[in-house]
């Protein structure tokens, strides 16, 4: 396979499989896609982030979630190392649970142009409140199997 591939990212050459710096904001993250070898079949890929921070854009204290991106593919791939890198490229960005939860389903869309997307971004509570962002489009066929997130509401100490 090729290590290029044709999308509108600034560099032209995947991350995969070489060292790269990581990113100082998401503005400057490469998502990187690759070809879909089984494109007329669908089926649902999903990508997890137990651990994703952020920086409340007021205080500038971490915010913390667990990100669930869901996608049904169709001529494209989304490349787990650059997914990586771009999640981890809001660790000092700030900004508020919903903008980084969209802004993240937004830029996976507009770079591989999936059949479907969903992503939830479950927040950690940070004060006395949680906050819970997530979207299904309602173009998802019945005849698709798509799985619960399986993110356990936050309970508090009990």
């Amino acid at each position: 396979m090729s290590k290029t591939s044709n999308k509108s990212s600034k560099s032209k050459e995947l991350q995969l499989g070489r060292a790269v710096e990581w990113p100082h904001s998401p503005d400057e993250a490469q998502l990187d896609r690759v070809p879909n070898p089984q494109s007329d079949t669908n089926y649902v890929v999903r990508f997890t982030a137990p651990e994703f921070t952020s920086l409340c854009p007021v205080t500038g204290q971490p915010d913390f979630a667990h990100l669930v991106i869901d996608y049904v593919p169709g001529q494209w791939l989304l490349e787990s190392k650059s997914l990586k890198l771009y999640v981890a490229s809001f660790r000092n960005h700030g900004a508020f649970h919903e903008d980084c939860t969209w802004a993240i389903g937004k830029r996976i869309s507009a770079e591989i142009k999936p059949k479907w997307l969903r992503i939830g971004g479950y927040w950690y509570p940070r004060g006395a409140s949680r906050s819970t962002c997530s979207g299904r489009p309602a173009n998802c066929p019945r005849e698709w199997w798509i799985p619960d997130q399986g993110v356990a509401p936050y309970r508090g100490r009990g």
